[in-house]
Formats: structure tokens, sequence, C-alpha cells
């Protein structure tokens, strides 16, 4: 690629070379460092607008030679514009130097290291032997964790989707029938509530500002990964499957607390931070158990952290060289 030359890829680049399986691997290593408190990360910086959100999200992984900087935005009113809903942009750092390896569209990455949290989450949360998943949700993050699951359940049988969008849940189904049609079985949902009665894995990904998913819809061992609520005013889920749940996993306590789907209940006092069980890395590393009996309610708020995006798009760049993808740049001089 060049000495001191900028590596540029397109988002279509980066979707061209990014694997769910790998992405995965390097998503729980990134977890672990955390937990072992091997990352410099400081917290989310949010700018608000009247339509949306931007953020600005950096961070380090001294031992992985690994650092970036994300801005990202959220504008649900954006599919009215023929726009995504949420774009990225990332800058991946040479740590020792300070110089810009690579800036890349990060908005593919947003999608997939998301989809590969939640697949983490239910590797050590959901139950093993799990048969149906209910997705409420259907757009882009939905079939990234659609994606990221079907790698690490083997044993799905259904697939439920429900969408007050019928495009979106349309263009869901013809997703998975395109990719996952010898895996197991979809089912369009006549509502949220047909979804969830009875599935053993629920997910969300909805920008939802109020509960769509109800306590009395959830039986006892059923797994939940919350992706939908990701800033401060976002919740998906009744209080009440907070309360009654055995274990609440976030994937940063403080982000959860101030934008992850336990951030309502806590404001309100129906929740206390004491009451979340883990970061999922604790988990990952060891330093606490992942699901101990058949019959807990598990729940993983997840808000989306700079070191999925560091690693993410290190795998990018890396895989973009060896395969001699993307452009060059002389940005410095």
């Amino acid at each position: 690629m060049g000495l001191m030359k900028t590596l540029l890829l397109t988002d279509e680049e980066v979707r061209g070379i990014l694997s769910m399986r790998e992405l995965i691997d390097a998503v729980e290593e990134a977890f672990r460092e955390k937990a072992l408190g091997r990352v410099q990360m400081p917290p989310k910086l949010y700018m608000f607008y009247d339509c949306g959100d931007l953020r600005l999200m950096p961070c380090h992984m001294p031992s992985l030679k690994v650092s970036s900087v994300k801005i990202v935005n959220s504008h649900p009113g954006n599919r009215e514009r023929g726009l995504p809903t949420v774009m990225a942009t990332i800058l991946l750092i040479d740590p020792e130097t300070g110089f810009p390896k690579a800036i890349m569209g990060g908005t593919w990455i947003t999608a997939m290291r998301t989809g590969a949290a939640g697949a983490i989450a239910a590797k050590y949360l959901a139950r093993k032997d799990s048969r149906v998943a209910a997705f409420i949700g259907a757009g882009t993050q939905a079939k990234t964790q659609l994606m990221g699951l079907l790698e690490v359940m083997e044993s799905l049988r259904e697939i439920r989707v429900f969408d007050i969008r019928l495009e979106a849940e349309r263009r869901f189904i013809e997703f998975f029938e395109e990719n996952y049609a010898d895996r197991c079985s979809i089912l369009a949902a006549g509502s949220a509530e047909e979804a969830v009665v009875g599935a053993d894995i629920v997910v969300t990904t909805t920008p939802s500002r109020k509960p769509i998913v109800m306590s009395r819809w959830i039986s006892d061992g059923v797994h939940l990964n919350c992706i939908g609520a990701d800033a401060p005013g976002k919740q998906e889920l009744d209080p009440d499957i907070l309360k009654k749940a055995s274990k609440i996993v976030v994937d940063d306590l403080e982000q959860a607390v101030h934008g992850g789907e336990v951030n309502v209940p806590i404001s309100q006092g129906i929740l206390r931070r004491e009451d979340i069980y883990a970061e999922i890395g604790e988990i990952v590393a060891g330093l606490k158990n992942g699901r101990e009996r058949s019959e807990e309610i598990t729940v993983f708020s997840s808000t989306g952290l700079a070191i999925q995006d560091a690693v993410a798009a290190n795998l990018a760049y890396r895989r973009a060289v060896e395969k001699n993808v993307g452009s060059c740049l002389k940005l410095v001089y």
C-alpha cells in the first residue's frame, strides 16, 4: 500500500472483506481486554440534533497495538430521506506515531460489530438448546444480529420477525431466505407478542422510547439481546422484565446506565446500578459466570463500544492490505 500513505476504504469495500465469524472472535478478544483493564476508552461523547444525534468514540488497546476514532450518527427519520439511519466513519491510527493508517466507511462495521456482540452475549447467556429466536425490528441491525446468532447457536430451528414497517419485514425475510433457508424456518409474526411468546431468544433492534416487549410475554429461561436502546431516553423492554431477570449484563456499565436498556428504569428509581450483574467482558474473561441454570431469565444491553470499532477496523485494514482492496492517499507530507 506504500509507506506513509493512508488507506481509504468505502463502506462497500469493507462489506466485501469482513466475515462475521472473524469479527465475533475479534470482538470477544476486545471484551476480554476491557475486563482485564487493558484498554483506554474515554466516555462516548454525544451531540444532539432536533432529528437525531452524533457520537464520537475514541479508544486505544495497547496490547493489540490498535487505536481508532469513530464518528457515528443516529437519525431515525433518514429512512424517508433515502439515507441509512446510522452512518459512520472510522479513522484507524498507528498508536506508535499517530499516523492515520486508514479512513474507512464505518456504517457496515457498526452493524457487524454490534451483531458480533449480540452473538457473544447469546453464546454465554442463552440456553444451549435454544430453538426459537424472535426479532423485534427488522432493519439492517436485525440482519447482522441474525448473522451473528446463527454463527453461535446451532440449535436454532425457527426465526420469528415483527416490524411495524412491513417493507423492512419483507426485506428481512428475503435476506433470511437467500442465506439461511437451509438452516431453519422463518415466520412473519402478526404482532410483537406473537413473535415473543414461546421464544427462547428475543432480539430487539428498534429506536423505541417506550416498552415494546412486555413482561407477561416472557417465560423462564429466555435470553434477551437489547440492541436498540443506545442513547438516553431509549428503552425497548417492560421494566418488569429487568426486575425479574436473574442476570442483567451490559457492555459497559457507565454507558449502559446513561444510555442503555437500563437507563430509563434507573432514572425512574425502578432499577438500581447494583442490579446490573456484570459487563459481558467479565464473563468472557471468566471473572464472572454466564448462564448457570436453564430457568434463568438473562438480559444483555448493548450500547456499542469504541473497542469493537477498533478491532473491526483493524481487521478490515489487514484484510484490505492482504487482498489489495481500497485506494491510497498521501494525507501527511
